[in-house]
């Protein structure tokens, strides 16, 4: 159950309507996850929609890359209903259902395509250190540019925030539709360094 009210829309106040309704007919398409929460603070839901909007459709990262960048966010979160939204979209945009299930297993993924082994080891960084070392700074910053790399920071902060939001207030999955990943009992989930097709080959 939900920590807080989760208005429909007949319960919204215009305001919050307004919000709504721009967010079901955006690329959306409905209104879950962490804007049922942040609806209660309408200018906040509004501006919140349109960055978001922005950093999962609007970035130079190819959506294959966007939304390889989410998974590793929600699932260092342990955060249902992010990965739930976020892997089928990766598995769509054509990520590797293997990759996806070794970051929901905790398990080391193997790349075949040095994109996405360089997405994977910044946003595993950024998650686990607060920071990135040079050699993967400097990988994405190469393939993407200075814009490509302040966006790629963007989206794991912003996914970290809705990450945060549907944890702290529980908001739920749809109903039903089962707990995807596994969190652990305390703390936030590992993600271990990627495979090398060496490492496979052994």
């Amino acid at each position: 159950m939900p920590r807080i009210p989760l208005p429909s829309p007949a319960e919204m106040s215009p305001e919050q309507l307004r919000v709504h309704d721009a967010v079901v007919s955006g690329p959306r398409g409905q209104m879950i996850g962490p804007l049922r929460a942040v609806i209660h603070s309408p200018d906040l839901a509004d501006r919140w929609s349109k960055l978001g909007e922005f950093l999962r459709f609007g970035t130079c990262l190819p959506p294959r890359l966007n939304e390889l960048a989410i998974i590793v966010t929600g699932r260092r979160w342990s955060s249902q209903i992010e990965w739930w939204v976020h892997a089928r979209a990766a598995a769509a945009a054509g990520l590797p259902d293997a990759v996806i299930e070794a970051i929901r297993n905790g398990e080391a993924p193997l790349f075949g395509d040095a994109d996405d082994a360089a997405i994977y080891e910044y946003a595993r960084q950024l998650q686990l250190h607060g920071r990135v070392d040079e050699a993967a700074y400097h990988a994405v910053e190469r393939r993407w540019g200075a814009r490509g790399v302040v966006e790629l920071t963007g989206v794991i902060g912003y996914y970290t925030m809705v990450s945060m939001t549907l944890n702290a207030h529980e908001i739920p999955l749809p109903d039903g539709v089962a707990e995807p990943v596994q969190a652990p009992a305390e703390g936030l989930f590992p993600l271990p360094p990627a495979r090398s097709h060496a490492d496979a080959a052994e």
